[in-house]
């Protein structure tokens, strides 16, 4: 089950159970714009317009499913300006209405932070459970993720499709990169795992993908629930009992120059693009760019 999922089922029922019977006056404002005048309180670091927004006994999850307070709510969000906080975008990636006067919003936050001369994109995931009272809608009950530096995926792919032949993909990856002096970057793995498509997510953003696309062509093994192209990943010395996603980098001849040891990417919601980037720059070919 994603995140996104239990938390919105978590929210519907903490609905439920502590709100109070909702006030059926026309609200003058709807959830969504809402959500924009939250956006724009966390970015003015403005904790009074922000405490206005939530029901008085709202409820309050942590990361990691601990319980908090309102208080402690509030100082995360308004903290954002002192660390730096000059953008934020909220994208509404779900929404439903379990009852009339209630209604449930999966929120994926782009938080633009100054750091270093530069700018850092941070992300946060957070359901927030709305109740309509007299002419507004007030967050009832709001449970978060843990900031990261790389985006939660909104769905997951196909990753590792069970009916295609590794060993196959593996040659057919080589004959490519053989023709566009690139190496072949292996990520094993499967559709089950969380990291995998949080790395994949990565792949494809504009401070990643170029480096990538121009230096390796991407081959994804399925190893199904570690019961499948074992032999491949003993042949590439990648031990998959210290989890995956595990990488290891083919030069074009198929010559191994790096297998994943030290759990490098297993927990990839934890990296920064600068730790991929880092990686990729290590191992692609001479000369490449």
């Amino acid at each position: 089950m994603t995140f996104r999922l239990a938390s919105a089922l978590l929210l519907v029922l903490l609905i439920a159970m502590i709100a109070p019977s909702p006030c059926r006056a026309q609200a003058a404002n709807s959830p969504l714009l809402q959500v924009e005048a939250w956006r724009r309180a966390v970015l003015a670091g403005e904790s009074g317009a922000l405490a206005s927004m939530y029901a008085d006994s709202a409820k309050i999850i942590a990361p990691g499913k601990a319980p908090s307070n309102l208080k402690s709510e509030l100082a995360y969000w308004s903290s954002w300006k002192s660390r730096g906080l000059k953008t934020l975008s909220a994208e509404v990636q779900s929404q439903q209405e379990p009852q009339p006067g209630y209604h449930v919003l999966l929120v994926q936050l782009t938080l633009g932070v100054a750091e270093n001369g530069g700018t850092k994109k941070y992300y946060v995931a957070v359901g927030q459970g709305y109740v309509e009272q007299g002419v507004t809608w007030k967050i009832a009950a709001e449970q978060r993720e843990a900031e990261t530096r790389l985006k939660a995926p909104a769905q997951r792919k196909d990753l590792y499709p069970a009916d295609v032949d590794a060993q196959k993909e593996i040659a057919e990856a080589l004959e490519t990169a053989a023709k566009s002096h690139k190496r072949v970057l292996l990520i094993f793995g499967g559709n089950w795992c969380y990291d995998c498509h949080v790395l994949d997510e990565a792949f494809h953003t504009p401070e990643i993908a170029p480096t990538l696309n121009h230096n390796f062509v991407v081959a994804h093994i399925d190893i199904g629930e570690y019961n499948k192209n074992l032999d491949l990943a003993k042949k590439y010395e990648v031990p998959l009992e210290r989890g995956v996603p595990a990488a290891a980098v083919l030069d074009s001849d198929g010559r191994l120059l790096f297998s994943q040891k030290n759990q490098e990417f297993e927990k990839a919601r934890s990296l920064a693009p600068e730790d991929i980037l880092a990686f990729l720059d290590k191992w692609k070919p001479a000369g490449g760019r």
